[in-house]
């Protein structure tokens, strides 16, 4: 049964399947990039099916298999700020943060199908459910570094809980993960076909969604530890540079060539980041110094020079303040934790 009007938005689709609430993210010419209009779509259905009897499980997927969500969306963002000024922007995605921490803290159970894109804001929206699957199609990134700001959406909270340093190097480098990928590193819960999705679709409402899983899942093996892994185990970012340099491999210097591209600022934010997450108790705290950092962030130029580079000029050579690790003020990077 399909319930058109519940979410508000025509970018939000709805559908009962007996006691199963589908939310389908239908945004297709932008690849589901999450906005306020989605997000709180998103929440007018889960505030309605929380209090619903009927509805005792939740699927979250896309309608189209190229993207879940490939992310917020930044040109958007970017607008804003050019004509109201970094305080709206600021307003707008603290709004965005909300809805996804109310679907990590639903009380019902919820299934994500990470089918397709999934980065950034995809993850708030989908990596923190009780069930989290992904597909051979699926590319799963936290790439913040390359737009001036630093993983969030929760996605530093699951960065630093992966094993050993592979975490940190995720969250500086955005390296994009397969499916597989993704569930050896805690992005994910399951790996199947695309094709098995319909089956999940048409048996998640009378069958118990671990049997089914566990039916239609194909077995990944446990992550082999990167080969230069162990350069990031480092007092700072210049140790790793030097590290990675002493390594010597193709690995390392491409490494090495990549953290040398992304905004300078932010990869001096995202280390300290990294390393704070660790000690915090919960998503939710990980969510509050998340928002306070991007605050701080859109205040600065590297924001909008960012998706100015990568998406609306796509030159790929964005000017950013400062231009080097070295000349990054460390008292500045300690500000970026304190609240406006």
């Amino acid at each position: 049964m399909t319930e058109a009007l519940l979410s508000g938005t025509p970018t939000v689709k709805t559908e009962r399947i007996g006691p199963v609430g589908r939310i389908r993210l239908d945004r297709p010419a932008k690849l589901n990039a999450v906005d306020l209009e989605m997000a709180e779509g998103i929440a007018r259905v889960l505030d309605a099916w929380q209090e619903d009897p009927e509805v005792t499980l939740l699927l979250l997927d896309s309608t189209s298999p190229r993207a879940f969500c490939s992310g917020g969306d930044l040109r958007a963002l970017s607008d804003l700020i050019r004509e109201d000024g970094p305080e709206a922007g600021v307003r707008k995605i603290t709004r965005v943060y909300r809805v996804m921490r109310q679907i990590a803290a639903y009380p019902k159970t919820i299934v994500s199908l990470l089918d397709g894109i999934a980065m950034g804001g995809g993850i708030g929206l989908g990596g923190h459910v009780s069930y989290r699957v992904v597909t051979e199609r699926s590319v799963l990134a936290m790439p913040e570094t390359g737009i001036g700001i630093t993983p969030d959406a929760g996605g530093s909270w699951i960065l630093s809980r992966m094993p050993g340093f592979s975490g940190l190097r995720l969250a500086l480098l955005g390296e994009r993960m397969t499916g597989a990928q993704a569930v050896q590193n805690g992005f994910a819960d399951y790996l199947l076909p695309s094709e098995s999705l319909p089956d999940l679709v048409a048996q998640i409402a009378t069958q118990s969604v671990p049997e089914i899983l566990d039916a239609l899942a194909q077995p990944v093996p446990l992550a082999p530890e990167h080969s230069v892994e162990a350069c990031y185990n480092a007092p700072d970012l210049a140790q790793v540079l030097h590290n990675l340099d002493a390594e010597g491999s193709d690995a390392a210097r491409q490494d090495h060539e990549a953290l040398s591209r992304l905004c300078p600022f932010s990869l001096q934010v995202t280390w300290a980041a990294w390393h704070r997450a660790r000690t915090l108790a919960s998503l939710d705290e990980a969510f509050v110094q998340e928002t306070t950092l991007v605050s701080n962030l859109m205040h600065r130029p590297d924001f909008l020079e960012g998706v100015r580079a990568k998406l609306i000029d796509k030159d790929n050579a964005p000017r950013w303040q400062p231009a080097t690790l070295d000349a990054v003020n460390p008292d500045e990077v300690a500000r970026c934790f304190q609240r406006l």
